[in-house]
């Protein structure tokens, strides 16, 4: 599930499927997306080479990332 998502962040990183949001607070400037029930992903939206490029900062529970 988890690689499934990681591919699924690259094609489309705002598909509905992820439900990405932005975070607030220390995490601003962050995204988050689901991978499962508990399961998250915390990513940045970086430039690399001149193009759009996701820079994951921690995968783990949602108790563990936030």
């Amino acid at each position: 599930m988890l690689q499934a998502t990681l591919d699924a962040l690259a094609e489309d990183a705002f598909h509905p499927s992820l439900k990405t949001h932005k975070l607030k607070g220390e995490l601003a400037g962050s995204w988050a997306c689901s991978v499962g029930y508990d399961l998250r992903i915390v990513f940045r939206l970086v430039e690399h080479e001149g193009a759009e490029a996701i820079l994951l900062r921690t995968i783990g529970t949602h108790d563990e990332v936030y």
